[in-house]
C-alpha cells in the first residue's frame, strides 16, 4: 500500500466518513477526540509502573492489526532499541559529538556517505529543507522563513507526491512548485530551485528519471520513503536521490518519535545544523540522545534481522486466524504476501469477507466492537474514508495486517473474531424512513462557528431540497466548496469536503432547527469538534438597473 494511499484510512475501526448513507444514519458522527475521551476510564490512581502502566492512567492498549499509524502508536520497539536507550539514558554526552559518531556508523553499515537522525521522519524533511535554502549559513538560516534576499526559494513537488507530510517543507517558507507533466517538471527548474521532494514512483516519475533531468541543475532530490523498508544499499540514493528519509517508528521498530536520514554529507550536515540543539528555525525538532542511540540500534538491529523468517511468522499468525473463522457460514478468507520486492508497508494481509445478510453484521460494524470493547484490538474494513455511498453490499469485510502484531496477538484475534461473528443475532431492523422535514430551510444562512479560542463566519448557500435531500455551497473563510445533507424532521445534517494539493479538510454539520435557527456541532474528521449556529437570512433585496454602456470609456 502507498503511503499517500494510507493517508485516506481511518485509524482504529477503519470506517467511512462523508458518505451520503452516514449523513441519512440515525446515529451522530463521532469525532476521534469524542472517541478517545470515550475510552478513558475514570483514574483510579497515580501512574503504576509495569504490564498494566496504560490502564493505571484508565487508558486501554490496542492490539495493532492495522500497520504502522502513528495515531495508535505505530510500531513496538524491538528488545535491542529498548535496551540500547535505557543504557543512553544513563550518561550525558555532547550532542554534536554523538551526532556525528552516529552519522559515520549509519553510513558504514548502510553504504550511504552520511546519516543523521531527526525526530520523525517529518521533521527530518523540515531539517533537510531548511539546509538547502540556507546552504548552511546561519545568517540566512535564523531568517527562516522569511526567505528575503535568498537565491534558493522553491521547491518542486510532482502532484503524485503531494500529501499531508509536506508541511513540513512548506514551514520554512519556500514556494511550492506543483508539477503534473515531465513537461512542466522540466520548466520548473531554474536557478531559484532549492530541491525537488518527492515518493518513489514509477516512470516517468521515477526518481532515476527525475534526476537526470535535475543534475544539470544540480538540485537535489528528497525522497519521502517514510513507511518503507530499508535497503542496503539504498536504492534510492543509487537512483540519483541526494537524500532518502525514513520514519524510526514504522518498519526499523526504532522509536516511534525517530527518523532516519540518509544521504549527502554536506547536506545533512546544514540539516543538523538547522535541528535542536541548535537555535533557528528547526529547534522545535528536538531529538534526545536516546532516541538518537535507539534509531542506530534499530539500523544495526535491521542488517543482521532475518526477513524471511519474520516474514513466514506474519504469515502463519494469518494462518491461524484464518483456520479458525474459515468454516463460518458464508465466511471467505483471502491470505496475500506482499508482492515480491515491496517495500512500502510490505506485511502479509488477511481480508475476512462474508455476507452480512447471513450473519447479520457489517464489517464496519465488527471494527467497531472490536475496538472498543476488551481486548481492544485495530482491524481494517473494507471501506475507505470518502468512498461512494452504496445501496448496501453485497459482502463486507475487516482486513487484518500482521507485521505490527505480537506474540500470541493472533490466537487473541482469532477467538475474538470468531466469537463475534458466531454470536446469534437477530437481523438488523430495516432503516426508517427520514421524517418529512420540519421546513423548507433552502436559502442563505449565515453561521457563526466556536472553535476552542477564536470564532469563525461562514455561509451556507442551500440551493435546492429534495424533500429530505439538500445540495448547496459552503463558504468559509478561504474557500468556497460544494455542500451536500438532509433534513429528517428537525434534525440537520450537512457535508463539505475542502481539498488542496496536501490538504484534505472534511466538516460535517449536525444540528436541530428550530424557527429560523440551526445550532449543533461539527465533526472535523482527526481536529477537534466545535460548535455552530446558523441563522436564515434574507437575500439582499435592493434592485438595480443595469445600463449598457453606448461606448468605449473616455477616462479611466
Amino acid at each position: 500500500m502507498k503511503r499517500r494511499d494510507i493517508l485516506k484510512a481511518l485509524p482504529l475501526a477503519g470506517g467511512v466518513v462523508g458518505s451520503m448513507e452516514a449523513l441519512a444514519g440515525n446515529d451522530k458522527p463521532m469525532n476521534w477526540f469524542k472517541k478517545a475521551a470515550a475510552n478513558v476510564t475514570a483514574v483510579q490512581g497515580p501512574l503504576k509502573a509495569g504490564p498494566q502502566i496504560y490502564q493505571s492512567i484508565g487508558v486501554e492498549p490496542i492490539i495493532n492489526c492495522r500497520g504502522t499509524f502513528t495515531i495508535i502508536g505505530a510500531s513496538i520497539e524491538l528488545p535491542e532499541v529498548r535496551q540500547a536507550m535505557e543504557y543512553a539514558c544513563q550518561y550525558n554526552v555532547q550532542i554534536d559529538e554523538l551526532a556525528f559518531g552516529v552519522g559515520q556508523r549509519l553510513a558504514e553499515i548502510t553504504g550511504a556517505e552520511w546519516g543523521m537522525v531527526s525526530a520523525g521522519c517529518a521533521a527530518g524533511m523540515n531539517e533537510v529543507t531548511a539546509g538547502v535554502i540556507a546552504g548552511g549559513n546561519p545568517e540566512k538560516l535564523i531568517r527562516i522563513p522569511n526567505l528575503e534576499g535568498f537565491e534558493k526559494t522553491e521547491v518542486i513537488i510532482p502532484r503524485s507526491s503531494r500529501n499531508v507530510y509536506d508541511h513540513a517543507i512548506r514551514n520554512c517558507g519556500v514556494k511550492i512548485i506543483t508539477v503534473d507533466t515531465i513537461e512542466e517538471f522540466q520548466n520548473a527548474l531554474n536557478p531559484r530551485t532549492a530541491m525537488i521532494y518527492m515518493m518513489p514512483g514509477a516512470a516517468p516519475w521515477s526518481v532515476e528519471n527525475l534526476a537526470k533531468l535535475a543534475k544539470p541543475f544540480n538540485v537535489p532530490i528528497l525522497v519521502d520513503a517514510a513507511a518503507e523498508r530499508l535497503t542496503i544499499p539504498n536504492i534510492h540514493l543509487q537512483a540519483g536521490a541526494a537524500v532518502v528519509a525514513y520514519s524510526g517508528g514504522k518498519v526499523l521498530r526504532g522509536p516511534q518519535c525517530a527518523g532516519l536520514l540518509l544521504g549527502n554529507k554536506d547536506i545533512l550536515m546544514s540539516a543538523w545544523q538547522a535541528s535542536a540543539p541548535h537555535h533557528g528555525p528547526c529547534r522545535d525538532n528536538k531529538i534526545g540522545r536516546e532516541e538518537i542511540i535507539g534509531m542506530l540500534a534499530a539500523v544495526e538491529t535491521w542488517a543482521t534481522r532475518d526477513h524471511k523468517a519474520e516474514m513466514k511468522t506474519w504469515v502463519s499468525w494469518l494462518e491461524t486466524i484464518s483456520k479458525k473463522v474459515s468454516g463460518i457460514n458464508s465466511v471467505q478468507v483471502n491470505l496475500r504476501d506482499p508482492e515480491e520486492g515491496a517495500l512500502n508497508n510490505a506485511t502479509p494481509n488477511l481480508t475476512i469477507t462474508w455476507d452480512p445478510a447471513k450473519l447479520n453484521i457489517t464489517g464496519q460494524e465488527v471494527a467497531d466492537e472490536l475496538s472498543t470493547t476488551k481486548p481492544r484490538i485495530a482491524v481494517g474494513t473494507g471501506f475507505r474514508r470518502g468512498a461512494a455511498a452504496t445501496s448496501g453490499p453485497a459482502t463486507t469485510s475487516i482486513s487484518i495486517a500482521s507485521y505490527m502484531m505480537g506474540p500470541g496477538n493472533d490466537k487473541i484475534v482469532a477467538e475474538r473474531v470468531h466469537e463475534i461473528l458466531t454470536r446469534k443475532r437477530s437481523a438488523p431492523k430495516a432503516a426508517v424512513e427520514m421524517k418529512t422535514p420540519a421546513a423548507d430551510i433552502s436559502g442563505r444562512w449565515e453561521v457563526s462557528i466556536d472553535f476552542y479560542t477564536s470564532k469563525s463566519k461562514h455561509t451556507f448557500f442551500i440551493e435546492k431540497q429534495d424533500s429530505n435531500w439538500l445540495t448547496g455551497t459552503h463558504k468559509g473563510e478561504f474557500a468556497t466548496r460544494e455542500l451536500v445533507g438532509n433534513i429528517d424532521g428537525d434534525e440537520v445534517r450537512f457535508q463539505s469536503r475542502y481539498s488542496v494539493p496536501g490538504d484534505n479538510l472534511v466538516m460535517t454539520f449536525y444540528g436541530k432547527l428550530s424557527g429560523d435557527t440551526i445550532t449543533g456541532e461539527i465533526d472535523m474528521v482527526e481536529y477537534v469538534t466545535a460548535k455552530f449556529t446558523a441563522k436564515k437570512t434574507a437575500y439582499p433585496t435592493g434592485r438595480q438597473r443595469i445600463n449598457i454602456p453606448a461606448g468605449r470609456p473616455l477616462s479611466t
